[in-house]
């Protein structure tokens, strides 16, 4: 299971350098593909609502318990989680905006992307250093089962159903490699 909260981790990371490289075109003054664009923050916000919140929350849950002296940290993620997802829907709004040719100016744009990247990647660092060390030491093999276990129900259908409706975002993230974040 902490097998595959990495690859996930790797995955997230991989779309965050989607996002980065068409920040970079609009901070550059180009035009970048806003309709990947669009496709890469649904496939957050719907990764971050179906899957993410509720493995974070056992693993917050049972670290309180079984290790409250990391109890600071684990707030924080929580928090620092809780305020990625009104940045991402309202960049996910701003781009329905640009789709649908409304004027929306560019510079302020790039900047609230720029923002919301700085801070999701501040959260994979987290992750990676805090979270997942603290599972490691202190997830019994039952803990670990019984995060596999709170997968939503027909996760895996789900995994799959995104991956057919966002198809240009897999042609980009193919072969991507996973950027340090």
């Amino acid at each position: 299971m902490l097998n595959q909260l990495r690859l996930d981790h790797a995955n997230m990371a991989r779309m965050l350098h989607v996002l980065q490289l068409k920040q970079k075109t609009l901070a550059q003054g180009e035009r970048p593909n806003f309709q990947l664009m669009r496709e890469v923050v649904d496939y957050i916000l719907s990764y971050m609502e179906g899957f993410a919140a509720p493995l974070e929350r056992i693993c917050v849950d049972r670290l309180e318990t079984q290790a409250p002296e990391h109890i600071e940290l684990m707030e924080k993620m929580a928090s620092d989680y809780l305020e990625l997802k009104p940045r991402l829907q309202q960049l996910s709004d701003n781009i329905d905006m640009i789709l649908m040719d409304s004027v929306l100016p560019m510079d302020r744009f790039a900047e609230d992307l720029k923002d919301y990247l700085d801070a999701h990647r501040a959260y994979l660092r987290q992750e990676r250093e805090g979270l997942f060390p603290l599972i490691d030491q202190y997830f019994s093999q039952e803990d670990m089962q019984e995060l596999l276990q709170a997968l939503p129900e027909g996760a895996e259908q789900e995994l799959e159903r995104l991956q057919l409706a966002y198809p240009e975002l897999y042609a980009e993230l193919r072969g991507a490699e996973v950027p340090a974040v």
